[in-house]
């Protein structure tokens, strides 16, 4: 395998939307949209969890009408009566946590009733990740009129729950009006091999990565349309890659690592 080189995972390379929009006001949006796009998702909540018993909806998006008041119910007094609390409490710092796969045996009546019966939600997978004291619980429902998830959506959930779960944390810890740029300039700055680039190798990638053509970063960097070519092949020599995918590969990866949200 090539040095520094990831395999290309187009399940992970699909939810790029998902990242570029951290810090963004739509992120929720574009992060529905993106889970829709990619595993027949119908509704997205993230709940933050702190050791100290603290727990918040801080995000609701999707087709389940009652989706605010479900999260304010959880954030007051159900998530003490949730089957996956042990289990995110038990989970390491950092790592991405797998969780159970839904079951309604292992809901209270109480619990079973107002979450799933009442609200339409027939199915639910679940992933989270621990930053310092907070735990980033994100969950994905179906309602009736979808059914339950299939066998190839729940593994491509799967493939980019770790990635999804890494982007909500991040998009939460930064302000709401960073621009995707800055996401990218500071992974850049601070994570090999991205790097190791060369400044003007790294405006380059990032703006492969922000979608411009090789003409537009010209453009907008000023330079020749011989001189972005050269510099993006350099930066791709020096990443052991040869494609924009692999590209995503490693920003993606990285987002996902347990030091991506470092």
């Amino acid at each position: 395998m090539r040095p520094h080189a990831m395999a290309s995972t187009p399940a992970a390379a699909d939810i790029t939307p998902a990242v570029l929009a951290i810090g963004r006001p739509d992120f929720p949006k574009v992060l529905i949209d993106t889970l829709r796009r990619q595993a027949g998702v119908g509704h997205c909540m993230v709940f933050a969890l702190t050791r100290a018993g603290a727990t918040q909806c801080l995000l609701d998006a999707g087709n389940i009408p009652t989706g605010g008041d479900l999260g304010a119910a959880y954030a007051g007094q159900f998530h003490e009566s949730d089957p996956n609390r042990d289990a995110l409490f038990e989970g390491e710092d950092s790592a991405p946590i797998a969780l159970p796969s839904f079951a309604p045996r292992m809901y209270g009546a109480r619990y079973r009733k107002i979450f799933f019966n009442d609200s339409d939600i027939v199915d639910k997978c679940a992933t989270a990740i621990w930053v310092d004291d907070t735990c980033f619980y994100v969950n994905f429902y179906r309602v009736t009129s979808q059914g339950r998830f299939g066998d190839a959506e729940r593994a491509r959930l799967q493939a980019i729950a770790p990635a999804i779960g890494a982007s909500v944390a991040r998009h939460f810890q930064q302000v709401a009006t960073a621009t995707p740029d800055q996401s990218l300039a500071m992974l850049f700055a601070t994570r090999a091999p991205l790097s190791v680039l060369t400044p003007r190798e790294q405006e380059v990638c990032r703006h492969i990565l922000l979608g411009f053509s090789s003409e537009a970063i010209s453009q907008a960097l000023g330079i020749s349309l011989h001189s972005t070519l050269t510099y993006r092949k350099r930066a791709y020599e020096r990443l052991g890659i040869s494609s924009q995918n692999e590209l995503f590969s490693i920003v993606l990866g990285l987002l996902a690592a347990p030091r991506g949200l470092n």
